[in-house]
């Protein structure tokens, strides 16, 4: 029951760091942008610390479980996953988290807006990090030196970040667990999907087919009819 539990609380920590790195990659796409704002950057601040957070939750608890000895083959194999999971979300975070300091610096808050970049973004992102971290109606009041101390914290958070996955690699080798992401057991046939889309893109074909063949016999017909009326005309008159 406890490795059950276990398991569950695995899925559900690293769905919830699932979805607090794609709200924080959508974030990071409106800086610099003529939607980009304070409120926007106090927002990718909360997300990457609330994923940070669930990132050391994570490793925490993955940790624990792969250096359980009891428990079973099939077990271990499915901590693996997760594991491998796990690391490719941390490493989409620090890409992100990089990506996002360049820009930061690039595109400092007192800009002039005729300065921004014209990415078709516009209105706040409020709606996305509250649905992602269960935040609503985020206000923030004026900082002059927002952009210091931001960009001076995020330098700082990226540098655990990277030391935090080196750790991540370490840990693994102690543990000599296999956690590599071609060493792990793939959960449904290999080309199941690609199988899927193509009967699925047959299917469309087929009925594609069918419409074509149904529209050249409408058209054959009112051809022939044509065809019957001038040559009853031609008759009549000569």
């Amino acid at each position: 029951f406890n490795l059950i539990m276990g398991k569950e609380e695995c899925k559900t920590m690293l769905d919830a760091l699932n979805k607090v790195t794609a709200c924080y990659r959508h974030l990071v796409i409106a800086l610099g942008s003529t939607s980009d704002s304070q409120n926007l950057r106090e927002e990718l601040k909360k997300t990457r610390k609330k994923a940070q957070e669930l990132a050391v939750a994570n490793r925490t608890k993955l940790t624990s479980l792969l250096k359980d000895k009891t428990i079973s083959k099939e077990d271990r194999a499915e901590y693996e996953r997760l594991w491998v999971l796990f690391s490719s979300c941390m490493e989409l975070l620090e890409v992100d988290m990089k990506r996002s300091l360049e820009i930061a610096q690039d595109f400092p808050l007192k800009v002039p807006t005729r300065h921004l970049i014209q990415t078709g973004m516009t209105g706040s992102t409020t709606t996305v990090a509250a649905r992602a971290m269960s935040v609503q109606n985020m206000k923030y009041e004026a900082d002059s030196n927002i952009d210091t101390a931001d960009l001076r914290d995020l330098q700082a958070e990226i540098t655990q970040v990277s030391q935090m996955m080196e750790e991540m690699e370490m840990k693994v080798q102690v543990m000599k667990v296999q956690v590599a992401p071609w060493a792990v057991e793939a959960k449904q046939e290999a080309g199941a999907e690609l199988k899927s889309n193509m009967s699925v893109g047959n299917s469309s074909v087929g009925s594609r087919e069918a419409g074509f063949a149904s529209i050249c016999a409408v058209i054959g017909f009112f051809v022939i009819v044509i065809v019957a009326l001038v040559l009853g005309y031609l008759v009549v008159n000569m």
